[in-house]
């Protein structure tokens, strides 16, 4: 490109550098200012880092099982410190990873922190430097921290926030978790299965709000099997320490608790970062929620500062960020792209793992839609019998008058990889009939989706269903 633009993206995490590589790669001039770690919280303290400690969680709880395989498996050992090597070995070959990347596509880092001056201008503070950077466009890719709560701020001591979850130098005895939503319950099941005993308090009836119910069921059922207790509307009021016990105050339908733990994790969401940015500068002010409002092209009000990530809106999730940094980096380079997707997939690494694309049915019935919808049980496949993971389903909910598929739910073994299938085939307008003759290979997880989709014309092979 012979006149490339001038981009400085803040932020090096799943939207920025994302962003970043694409700009490159599209000619353009880009300098990334990220005040924290390349990868943001993803790569360093959330997605990464919890799944690799889930991950070892899930070994253990497996080797516990693995008697009825004939295999017997005794003496087994957790070396907290090693595990956490071990963790932060992944984090590092990944955010190395990013930073070589970002080197070979000649984007220019810089590690400090950024405010924006005025519409073509980013003042960047780093060890005693100050620099004032011209820009043509600017990208604000923030992200989100953890919200506290009154009576628990984060002392990542007594109380951990996800990030010091992630980074423990013991297992708890007993760990109260303060929020019941997928982070919570991430990394609660993960430490029951590492060897703590876990309550959960949550504020609304249910755990993870938002979600099919029908999941959560299963997904509440297996708590109860793991001795997770889970207190749904029941609200967090404070604590303090006795010698080597915390007494949490809480508070019930019935009334006032006091919950006695020795650590408490408090999960109860996040919020965009938008500290110092110099927002007010430009004439830009995030809602009442924090997030910044955007166009279909990721633009904010003002035409040449583009917004993504956890500041541009729900869902807060990497792979929304991610997919607005491309559609920024092709506008930016004036290509004629916008963010227009029909679903976006969300997966939760409980146990059984959740997933969920689409409508769910109440979304569904909120906006007037007539459906039908089909499920099959991990109970009747093969595989899921092989590998001794038969909890969960999944749940097809397709148009009642066209056959469209409008949302696919479902709980269960590694169904966090198994919800790429239902997301493509609602992005490309699949009815349960076309998932129906799809030809699954046998035997494998991915057949129950296929059963799933011909049981919501009541034809699913490998379960009975009552003639309609």
């Amino acid at each position: 490109m012979s006149n490339p633009r001038k981009v400085v993206i803040i932020g090096a995490g799943p939207a920025g550098y994302v962003c970043a590589i694409r700009l490159a790669q599209l000619g353009q001039d880009v300098t990334v200012i990220e005040k924290d770690f390349l990868g943001g919280t993803c790569l360093n303290v959330g997605c990464i880092p919890s799944k690799a400690l889930i991950a070892a969680g899930s070994l253990i709880d497996k080797l516990g099982h693995a008697s009825a395989m004939g295999i017997s498996v005794e003496n087994v050992k957790l070396d907290v410190h090693k595990l956490v090597e071990w963790k932060a070995g992944i984090v590092g070959k990944l955010t190395g990873g990013v930073g070589g990347l970002l080197k070979a596509h000649k984007v220019q880092v810089i590690m400090g922190e950024a405010s924006i001056e005025s519409a073509n201008s980013v003042r960047v503070k780093a060890q005693g430097i100050d620099e004032l950077l011209k820009t043509d466009d600017i990208v604000i890719a923030t992200g989100s921290i953890p919200i506290e709560i009154p009576g628990f701020d984060f002392d990542e001591k007594d109380v951990w926030s996800s990030t010091g979850g992630l980074s423990p130098d013991r297992i708890p005895e007993h760990m109260v978790v303060i929020g019941g939503g997928y982070i919570g319950l991430e990394l609660g099941i993960m430490y029951q299965k590492l060897g703590s005993r876990i309550t959960v308090l949550e504020a609304t009836d249910g755990a993870l709000p938002g979600q099919d119910r029908d999941c959560v069921k299963i997904i509440q059922r297996s708590l109860k099997k793991r001795k997770v207790k889970l207190m749904t509307e029941t609200f967090a009021q404070g604590y303090e320490r006795r010698g080597d016990k915390l007494h949490v105050r809480v508070k019930t339908k019935k009334g006032d608790e006091v919950v006695e733990c020795d650590q408490i994790l408090s999960t109860v969401g996040r919020r965009p970062y938008s500290a110092g940015l110099g927002l007010e500068k430009v004439g830009l002010k995030p809602n009442e929620r924090g997030f910044l409002t955007v166009d279909k092209q990721m633009r904010t009000s003002v035409p040449n500062i583009y917004a993504i990530g956890d500041i541009a809106g729900q869902p807060m999730l990497a792979h929304k960020g991610s997919k607005e940094g491309l559609v920024a980096a092709a506008v930016i380079s004036g290509q004629p792209d916008e963010y227009d997707v029909r679903c976006i997939p969300a997966v939760i690494f409980t146990a059984p793992e959740m997933a969920s694309v689409g409508f769910t049915e109440e979304q569904c019935a909120e906006k007037g839609l007539k459906v039908v919808t089909g499920s099959f049980p991990f109970a009747a496949s093969g595989r899921a019998m092989s590998i001794m993971e038969t909890e969960g389903m999944v749940k097809v909910i397709a148009d009642a008058e066209t056959d469209e598929i409008l949302g696919v739910h479902m709980v269960g073994p590694e169904v966090t990889e198994l919800i790429a299938e239902a997301a493509l085939a609602i992005e490309m307008g699949a009815t349960s009939e076309d998932l129906a003759r799809t030809i699954h290979a046998h035997p494998t997880l991915p057949e129950a989706m296929m059963e799933a989709a011909e049981a919501v014309h009541n034809l699913a092979v490998h379960i009975f269903q009552k003639p309609k």
